[in-house]
């Protein structure tokens, strides 16, 4: 089924038409045959993929697009291989967005990416994490120690479990063409470990990446602690915080 609609920008619809990408995603997707969430499920082209290897639920928060995927997907929302909610999924994820273990796979807008895969890390319903996104973010994710670009977000992905980039995607994989390479994130929970306190912490200590991580600390923590901490820990005085291992943060946090 064919549908003239406009990308709205508002909802920062870029639409992934490349097949061979479309496949990709599915082929990094987890074996097991727990439902499937996606978010922003656009004109369904990876919805079409989805429903033949698992029960999914998608999130649309376009009106207009929830009556296309209703029309072209009927049979598969009848047989209840596709439940379709419409409306703003922010808007009603709480700390758990289902009451039974889920993957997230969806081709993520922009503006909301980083938001939405924060969401899921925390959500202990959500096993997996497969998502499109821009490719600056997802590098951020899945960034180790001692890369310029490791940073909070690279701590709080290794503390759930491991973050790697599938394939990277350019502009004209998508309809409109977006001004910006994406990438397919794959972040794979091993085990649950969020703590805002401890996120509030990491905040601090990449507030200013290029000062010591001593420095940032110490702006806010006791100096005496974080001196105590450095020296008990082994970390040199002078190391940046995209030097420091997440181990080493999660011990920090206990000692200041």
């Amino acid at each position: 089924m064919q549908i003239s609609h406009k990308a709205k920008k508002q909802f920062g619809q870029n639409f992934l038409k490349d097949e061979s990408v479309l496949h990709q995603i599915i082929q990094a997707m987890p074996t097991d045959d727990r439902v499937v969430v996606e978010i922003g499920p656009g004109l369904g082209d990876l919805t079409n993929y989805l429903v033949d290897v698992r029960s999914v639920i998608a999130f649309e928060v376009d009106r207009d697009l929830c009556k296309h995927l209703n029309a072209k997907f009927e049979q598969k929302i009848t047989t209840k291989q596709l439940q379709l909610r419409c409306g703003d999924v922010l808007e009603t994820w709480q700390s758990e967005l289902l009451d039974e273990p889920y993957h997230l796979v969806a081709n993520l807008p922009y503006y909301i990416g980083t938001t939405i895969i924060l969401k899921a890390l925390a959500d202990p319903m959500c096993q997996n994490v497969l998502v499109m996104v821009q490719k600056e973010v997802a590098q951020k994710f899945a960034a180790q120690p001692n890369e310029k670009v490791f940073g909070s977000l690279g701590v709080i992905a290794q503390s759930v479990g491991t973050a790697s980039i599938v394939t990277t995607v350019p502009p004209s994989a998508f309809e409109p063409m977006p001004k910006v390479d994406s990438a397919v994130l794959l972040i794979e929970k091993k085990h649950y470990h969020r703590c805002e306190a401890f996120e509030a912490m990491l905040k601090i200590a990449f507030t200013q990446p290029r000062k010591t991580l001593m420095k940032n600390l110490a702006s806010r923590y006791d100096k005496t602690r974080v001196r105590d901490a450095f020296e008990m820990l082994k970390l040199p005085l002078t190391i940046r915080p995209h030097q420091v291992t997440t181990d080493d943060y999660h011990q920090l946090y206990t000692m200041i």
